[in-house]
């Protein structure tokens, strides 16, 4: 059968018809929205073997186990882990030899209490790809960005099934699975924040990319991943807490850009008695493609030295500061730090990064500055003169002086006091250059646990010897 189908009922359809799955949903939240596709369309009885919903807390934790969050992704797994395994015992000696067993199960808060006043979502699927074989999983994240109840709970129902039938039919090309995940919906209604995907049938995958893949293909506007290079939805690494962030390509990361952050850590942490922030390194989609195409091995090399350094890395779409603000602020209202240098706070300033604002440049800034906000900025070098340029000696033309003195007195702006002078004169690029050619200077301006991983697994165009010929595209 050709795989024509796009709407939740023809894909609904076409897995009762051919009836190879069966298997058990298990909703919380929405009502039973996913499993209601496959009663609606006719022939369930081939698919479904037993549908739950355990909306009592008490109820909920006498199958499942207690838990300190019901929607959250512990939970979701311990569905998956429960049903599952009753699923095996009740119907593996009896279905086993000619039916791929499934699972399907969400756990759902519409209208939540969280910050995006919306409501969100974790959905998982845990399946047999043939009778017989081990099970693989796949689990996502769901924000629901529609205010009326009913039409969270229809987007719950669509985006289940899309998840069900992706992982039916489209383990061979998961980029295209990610990417339909949306049939049926849009931004406007749902954002897929986080995917991940183990098992048997995902041999040697690299969750990090499929969530590259989220960013790329518009499902969300940022992803983010552990020091370990686990994948996590950001309200399990923000929420709540105060927020410092180093935007840059990192290609390598040098000294300078790591004294920017560590200066600005400990300004911060001295000023404001920050209580564990979580330290977020920032790429842009328009870093990665600065020279075309992303290189997936270019972008993994990047986020592992991060990892390696003990930092979380973030994938965005945002061109513009204030965007990732507003961003920041779904998940914390606590302070936001963001570590900087002279040439970023320039652009900033600048009216032409704010032309898709209604207000303009005013519009932007106010977006920017809302709530606990500070840009920490780091001195620079100004190439013509041979001058630092500070915080303080910035020039800033026209009516716009006014405001940037209101900024720095009122403390969103301010400069860091402490940093290295002799850091002030080296860039990514001079390093990277140094790095390719085969210049061993580059090892003393790059940090130790970097240098390490790029001459281990010769990254970024890396060679001992000679000029090197850069693998990126």
């Amino acid at each position: 059968m050709n795989d024509t189908a796009s709407t939740a009922q023809e894909k609904a359809l076409r897995i009762n018809l051919e009836a190879q799955r069966h298997g058990t949903f298990a909703e919380i939240g929405a009502g039973q929205e996913v499993a209601r596709w496959f009663f609606h369309v006719g022939k369930a009885s081939a698919t479904v073997a037993k549908t739950i919903s355990a909306y009592d807390m008490a109820i909920s934790d006498g199958i499942y186990g207690p838990t300190e969050h019901y929607v959250s992704r512990s939970r979701l797994s311990a569905m998956l882990d429960h049903e599952y395994s009753r699923l095996l015992q009740r119907l593996s000696a009896t279905r086993g030899e000619g039916k791929a067993f499934f699972v399907f199960a969400d756990t759902v808060a519409t209208n939540s209490s969280s910050l995006r006043n919306a409501g969100h979502g974790w959905l998982g699927v845990r399946f047999q790809p043939q009778p017989g074989a081990e099970p693989s999983e796949i689990i996502c994240h769901i924000e629901m960005l529609e205010r009326r109840v009913v039409n969270q709970q229809e987007a719950v129902g669509i985006a289940g099934v899309n998840l069900i039938y992706g992982a039916f039919y489209h383990l061979q090309d998961l980029n295209r699975m990610v990417g339909r995940l949306m049939d049926g919906l849009s931004r406007k209604r749902v954002e897929v924040d986080m995917i991940k995907f183990s098992g048997p049938a995902f041999p040697g995958l690299d969750n990090r990319l499929m969530s590259l893949q989220l960013v790329q293909q518009g499902l969300t506007d940022a992803a983010m991943f552990s020091a370990d290079g686990d994948v996590v939805q950001p309200s399990e690494v923000l929420y709540h807490r105060p927020v410092l962030v180093e935007r840059g390509s990192f290609r390598p990361i040098t000294n300078v850009v790591k004294d920017v952050l560590d200066r600005a850590i400990e300004q911060l942490q001295e000023e404001c008695k920050l209580q564990n922030p979580a330290i977020l390194m920032e790429m842009t989609l328009n870093s990665l493609t600065a020279e075309g195409s992303i290189d997936h091995d270019d972008f993994l090399a990047r986020v592992d030295i991060l990892g390696a350094l003990g930092y979380f890395a973030m994938i965005s779409n945002y061109a513009t500061f204030d965007r990732l603000i507003e961003y920041l602020r779904n998940y914390t209202q606590a302070m936001l730090g963001m570590a900087i240098g002279i040439p970023t706070l320039r652009q900033i300033l600048e009216d032409k990064y704010y032309l898709d604002r209604s207000g303009g440049l005013l519009e932007g800034l106010g977006r920017l500055f809302s709530g606990a906000v500070k840009l920490l900025v780091y001195p620079t070098i100004d190439p013509g003169s041979s001058d630092l340029v500070t915080v303080g000696n910035l020039e800033v033309a026209g009516p716009l002086k006014h405001f940037y003195a209101y900024l720095c007195e009122s403390g969103f702006i301010e400069a860091v006091q402490r940093f290295d002078a002799s850091y002030l004169h080296l860039s990514p690029g001079d390093v990277l250059a140094k790095l390719q050619a085969g210049d061993p200077a580059w090892e003393s301006l790059t940090p130790p646990k970097a240098v390490e991983l790029i001459k281990k697994n010769g990254l970024f165009g890396y060679a001992r010897s000679g000029p090197a010929k850069d693998k990126t595209h």
